[in-house]
C-alpha cells in the first residue's frame, strides 16, 4: 500500500523533507513509519515523546493501523500562532488563517449582537527579542487543512462551555514582522465575566491544540521555537512488534 508522509517545523529540516510517499505492506501501523525515518535520522527518536502523528488531518496513536491512500503527519510541538487562506463560519463563530494583517476591530463589529454587553479582544503581537536576544523577524507554518478543523472543534467547544455570544479564532501564517498581531482571540457575550474567561481559554488552548509552528529569525541565525502539545493530544509512545517493521 502507498501512504503519504509529511513533516512540518523543526522535522521538515531534521528530515530534509516535508512530505513523500512510501510503500508500505498492509496493516502497518503508524510507529513503523516513524522507526523508518529514526533509523535515517537519530535525533528523530530523541524527540518521539513530543512529537505528535495524525492520521488524515486525525490526530492519532503510534499502534494506530494505517490504510492505502492515508495521509500521516508527524506535528512537532506547537509553538503557537481578508485574505483567508482557510475560513469557516459556524453559528455565527469565525474561524480562519490568513497570510494578511488581521483587522480585530471590523471582526469583533460583525461578532456583535444586540443583546451583547461585552467584546474582549486578544491580540498575540511579535515581540522584539527573545530573553534579551534581537528579534529580526518570526515564520509561521501550519498543516493548514487540519489547523483550521481543529480551529473550529475547539472554538465549539469553547462557545459550548461558557455563556457566550459569539467567538472567533484567527491565525497568521508566514513572515510576520515586530508590532504585527499573529493570533487574534475575540469573544462577545451579555456579560464580561464569560467573555473574558473563554478568550483566556481559547488563547491557552489554540497554543496547545493547533498544529501551528514559528520559526524565529535573529541576525546571527534562526531556530524553530519550541512549544508543547496539551496534555489531551499527547499519545503514549509504542514499540512495534518486529513484525510490524517495514
Amino acid at each position: 500500500m502507498t501512504i503519504r508522509v509529511l513533516f512540518f517545523g523543526m522535522l521538515k529540516d531534521l528530515t530534509g523533507r516535508s512530505e513523500e510517499s512510501i510503500e508500505l505492506h498492509d496493516g502497518a501501523p503508524v510507529s513503523s513509519v516513524f522507526d523508518r525515518y529514526a533509523a535515517a535520522h537519530p535525533r528523530l527518536r530523541d524527540l518521539q515523546a513530543s512529537v505528535v502523528p495524525a492520521r488524515n488531518q486525525q490526530f492519532c496513536g503510534y499502534d494506530t493501523t494505517l490504510a492505502d491512500g492515508d495521509e500521516l503527519a508527524f506535528l512537532p510541538p506547537v509553538s503557537g500562532g481578508s485574505g483567508y487562506s482557510h475560513r469557516v463560519q459556524e453559528n455565527g463563530n469565525f474561524f480562519a488563517l490568513t497570510r494578511e494583517p488581521i483587522d480585530s476591530s471590523r471582526l469583533a463589529r460583525e461578532l456583535l449582537r444586540g443583546e451583547d454587553g461585552a467584546v474582549v479582544t486578544f491580540e498575540g503581537v511579535v515581540r522584539n527579542n527573545t530573553k534579551g536576544r534581537a528579534t529580526l523577524y518570526l515564520d509561521y507554518e501550519c498543516y493548514e487543512a487540519m489547523a483550521i478543523r481543529v480551529l473550529t472543534q475547539l472554538g465549539a467547544e469553547i462557545a459550548a462551555a461558557h455563556p457566550i455570544g459569539r467567538i472567533a479564532l484567527v491565525h497568521r501564517l508566514g513572515r510576520m514582522e515586530i508590532g504585527e498581531a499573529s493570533v487574534v482571540v475575540i469573544v462577545t457575550a451579555p456579560h464580561r465575566k464569560p467573555a473574558f474567561d473563554a478568550a483566556l481559554e481559547g488563547i491557552n488552548r489554540l497554543k496547545k491544540t493547533v498544529p501551528i509552528w514559528k520559526k524565529e529569525y535573529f541576525a546571527d541565525g534562526e531556530v524553530w521555537v519550541e512549544g508543547e502539545w496539551d496534555d489531551a493530544v499527547r499519545v503514549p509512545q509504542t514499540t512495534p512488534h518486529p513484525a510490524d517493521k517495514p
